[in-house]
């Protein structure tokens, strides 16, 4: 165990008083403490009693770099001193134009404008705003629906939310942003048609996708949303040719095709963006989290010169803007970050790892609860289920019980920090730092075996 840190007062009751924690039931802390993480450094985290947890989830698929990067703080630091603040509206500063031109470069294609913001979500509401307007100053103002895949999560902005989807996210807030359709996701362990046949499988899911453009009406719909692998639902990568159809689909009926790299981008699947990976070229790319490793907030769409041209004319102007996009303390930092991806080869070392790290979770499949090990690079999902031979999964009461009610403390008790969630099928994921070694999938592994044993047992 570290150090304790002193305080003056209960955190956690405090916490539960007056923070108003995101997704999370307040109520469940009523009666229980509020965890409070204090200290980070590499691949760990430390709470407010000293106790070690391995951060099983770069803190929410954020800290590639590892916790305790003194360099990250002290670029933060540097900025600060320089210039702590100013927008991007109209004017510029030299990080977000250096760090511009640095993603620009790293993009594929003609990915070459950077319209920063704050986090994911926004920008994928910026990517939906930008598809609608780029169609209207192309003389089709009546392409503005987009297409988007069942469980699929793209943020919670009343865009971005309309289109995830997950229902049970999208009721509270109904009636939400209107023309946001979905289609199958690419789970083939849940294959309703060729689940014993990837490419086939593949081929099936974008044809989908061609199938519900040409059912809205082509000259309606301005583009579809898709994640290189899908993080809700536990981890779905996507089957051999899925995406290099997608793409001819979307050539074909003059459809946007929008990679949100929130998750996927900056090293989770061993290369810089996830498009690589899979080798499609999209229109925009979508991304933030692993921007800055989380040490300060920023976003972005990467956009195609084709996309931008027309508001690089005349008149016509994009809307559109954040105040706090493209900070300039977060662009310096984002700016170490890569320095650090680049010296340090943290996108070679997740494909040098990549193998080793499923295999070792694949170990679990000798577990009756464990139906299924699945992703890339370093993001894992492991579905949980009730009968192996059948796939049959929980209950909703199971669910409740048994992800709930016991899964996501014993392993945090345990000293793993994860997600378990049941948004689809019940999974437990993983997406440890990408400095994460074959004694990080270890200790992960051990951890999971003993309680994933445990939770059977209450089955």
């Amino acid at each position: 165990m570290g150090n304790p840190i002193t305080v003056s007062k209960d955190l956690s009751k405090t916490a539960h008083d007056h923070l108003w924690m995101h997704f999370t039931r307040m109520s469940s802390y009523d009666k229980a403490s509020v965890p409070t993480i204090v200290r980070g450094e590499g691949t760990h985290i430390y709470d407010t009693n000293g106790k070690r947890y391995l951060d099983g989830l770069a803190g929410l698929f954020v800290v590639q770099a590892g916790h305790g990067r003194t360099e990250l703080a002290e670029a933060a630091n540097k900025q600060a001193q320089d210039l702590g603040f100013f927008p991007i509206w109209s004017y510029a500063h030299p990080k977000a134009i250096e760090l511009a031109e640095r993603l620009a470069h790293h993009a594929p294609g003609d990915l070459n404008k950077v319209f920063f913001t704050t986090g994911g979500g926004e920008a994928v509401e910026t990517a939906w705003k930008l598809a609608k307007q780029f169609h209207k100053l192309n003389g089709n103002p009546g392409k503005y629906k987009v297409i988007s895949r069942n469980v699929a999560y793209h943020g919670t902005p009343h865009g971005a939310l309309s289109i995830t989807g997950l229902p049970g996210l999208k009721a509270p807030y109904e009636p939400l942003v209107p023309g946001a359709y979905k289609v199958p996701n690419t789970n083939i362990y849940r294959a309703p048609v060729h689940g014993d046949d990837p490419e086939a499988f593949g081929r099936w899911a974008a044809d989908q996708i061609e199938q519900q453009i040409l059912f809205e009406g082509p000259e309606t719909v301005a583009a579809v949303f898709l994640e290189p692998v899908q993080n809700a639902g536990g981890c779905f990568p996507p089957p051999p040719g899925y995406f290099r159809r997608v793409r001819e689909i979307c050539d074909e009926y003059d459809v946007l095709l929008v990679s949100d790299e929130v998750i996927c981008a900056f090293g989770r699947l061993g290369t810089l963006f996830g498009c690589d990976k899979f080798g499609y070229v999209p229109d925009i790319i979508t991304c933030a989290k692993g921007m800055t490793s989380g040490y300060s907030p920023i976003g972005a769409a990467i956009i195609s010169d084709r996309l931008a041209e027309p508001f690089w004319k005349g008149d016509n102007t994009f809307l559109h803007g954040y105040t706090f996009g493209g900070h300039p303390v977060s662009a310096a930092v984002a700016l170490a970050n890569l320095d650090i991806f680049e010296r340090e080869g943290l996108n070679q070392h997740v494909l040098d790892n990549e193998e080793a790290f499923l295999g070792t979770l694949r170990k679990l499949l000798d577990l009756p609860i464990v139906g299924d090990v699945r992703g890339n690079g370093y993001f894992y999902g492991i579905e949980l289920v009730k009968d192996k031979a059948t796939k049959e999964t929980f209950t909703e009461d199971e669910s409740e019980r048994i992800l709930y009610g016991f899964l996501s403390k014993a392993l945090f008790d345990a000293g793993l920090y994860c997600r378990a969630d049941d948004r689809g099928d019940p999974v437990v994921q993983l997406a440890p730092p990408l400095i994460a070694d074959q004694s990080v999938f270890d200790e992960a592994e051990t951890i999971l075996r003993s309680v994933l044993t445990e939770a059977w047992k209450k089955l």
